[in-house]
């Protein structure tokens, strides 16, 4: 129901206009409930296009008189840091990695961390190693074969 609260604004006797918003209010209130109900109903599916998947090739196993062994820095799972089987300190970590890497003639960092090792060390020692020369720092998936 509409009801006129204000003072007359046209000529006295005749009907001021006043919107009836009740049908309006009904009309959303239905569509509200029709959509509220269809939208479980509808598909929920999506479509997801994925490469094939290649075909594995065989590589050979590189010669052992490819060049200097990689350089692989390795994170423990008790936070410890190892350059090949070496145990060295975070501190010292620049340092002796400068020495490796000139010896190897090399800027590759190979970066690997155990399972369960801590995220913030693991990130505290791909920083230092970017610091202590390491221009390019490849973190592994696969743990590298010892030679």
């Amino acid at each position: 129901m509409a009801m006129d609260v204000g003072a007359p604004s046209g000529k006295p006797g005749r009907a001021s206009p006043s919107m009836n918003v009740t049908p309006l209010v009904d009309v959303v209130l239905v569509l509200l409930i029709i959509f509220m109900v269809i939208t479980p109903l509808m598909a929920k599916q999506f479509w997801l296009y994925l490469p094939n998947k290649p075909e594995p090739e065989e590589t050979p196993p590189p010669d052992e008189q490819d060049g200097p062994p990689p350089v692989v820095v390795l994170v423990t799972r008790t936070g410890e840091i190892k350059i090949g089987a070496e145990v060295i300190p975070l501190d010292q970590l620049a340092v002796k990695l400068k020495r490796k890497l000139a010896a190897a003639e090399q800027r590759t960092v190979f970066f690997d961390a155990e399972d369960d090792a801590p995220f913030g060390r693991s990130m505290q020692v791909m920083d230092v190693a970017r610091k202590g020369g390491g221009a390019k720092i490849v973190v592994l998936t696969d743990a590298i074969a010892q030679r």
